[in-house]
């Protein structure tokens, strides 16, 4: 089978585009991701000489077989069938097509790896390990704290400005992917780190400078991921982790720990800002072999 030809165009994959930008509100590099896989499905169906509206399930295997031919590893494949099934869904609402031959379409194997979650002593150490005599420590501690406590992404945390913070009522307000804001609690033991920084290390840091951003750094510029990920791996070490420790580990940690403990998987959706519940998930397999670990453990049957 011939190589696909470079992405096109087409009336309706520029209305779905349309709609995606404007109406679900997605990120300008998810919305450019969808741009150049359905514009890639679309090259393929002109190639083959096919119409959209009459595909059959088996033109769209053998346009998955391709992209494996390509050289398109399961993930990326699965990536595409996605791209096409919420299009042909946009299809469907708009009455273009009677009916919709992604759905019978079973998503390649991924292979997805579970993260790597740090244990609850491991998160305990890491959090302990920022000194509290320092006007950096207090900062870190405090961003530490909040990243367990939250569950937000760096690139959310580095954004967070002073006034998207609801101390007595416990809440901050973030901004996450595709602009969506969501409101996510945190604890009292984050509340107090929040509280002496802001304090005492915010204005030791910044001096007679000003800033509009929570976390600063010794130019009074927001911090960056950059940083963050630096500093992190100092503390890392002073807590004597061996364990391979990166800003997103204390996502998974958050979500894990959460499900571990008894919530709700829909409430853990909301609180990682997650549009697909499916994402979640995953930390669902983290958990049950945590359950299962236990049940061998302890039950009379299983020795």
């Amino acid at each position: 089978m011939d190589a696909i030809p470079e992405p096109k165009t087409h009336p309706l994959l520029d209305a779905y585009l349309q709609l995606l930008l404007v109406e679900k509100g997605l990120a300008e590099l998810t919305l450019n991701a969808y741009a150049e896989d359905l514009g890639r499905f679309f090259s393929y169906l002109h190639a083959q000489g096919l119409e959209v509206e009459e595909l059959a399930p088996m033109d769209l295997l053998a346009y998955l077989v391709c992209l494996e031919k390509e050289g398109l590893a399961p993930r990326s494949r699965a990536r595409h069938l996605v791209s096409i099934r919420g299009f042909f869904t946009f299809l469907a609402q708009n009455e273009d097509l009677e009916k919709d031959p992604s759905r019978v379409v079973r998503l390649p194997h991924t292979g997805r790896k579970l993260p790597d979650v740090p244990s609850v002593k491991e998160m305990e150490a890491l959090l302990a390990a920022p000194p509290w005599n320092t006007a950096l420590g207090l900062r870190d501690r405090a961003m530490l704290e909040l990243l367990y406590a939250t569950g937000l992404r760096v690139s959310e945390l580095m954004g967070l400005k002073v006034t998207d913070l609801r101390m007595d009522a416990g809440f901050l307000r973030v901004r996450g992917k595709g602009s969506r804001e969501r409101a996510v609690p945190f604890h009292m033991k984050a509340r107090q780190s929040l509280d002496l920084y802001i304090r005492e290390g915010r204005p030791r840091i910044l001096k007679t400078r000003m800033s509009d951003y929570l976390f600063v750094g010794g130019s009074g510029k927001p911090l960056t991921r950059q940083a963050f990920w630096k500093n992190l791996k100092t503390h890392t070490l002073r807590a004597g982790i061996v364990r391979h420790i990166t800003p997103h580990s204390l996502r998974h940690a958050f979500a894990t720990h959460l499900l571990e403990g008894g919530a709700d998987l829909r409430v853990v959706q909301a609180l990682l800002g997650h549009a697909d519940i499916a994402t979640t998930q995953i930390y669902t397999h983290v958990s049950r072999k945590g359950l299962k670990d236990v049940h061998t453990r302890f039950h009379p049957r299983s020795r």
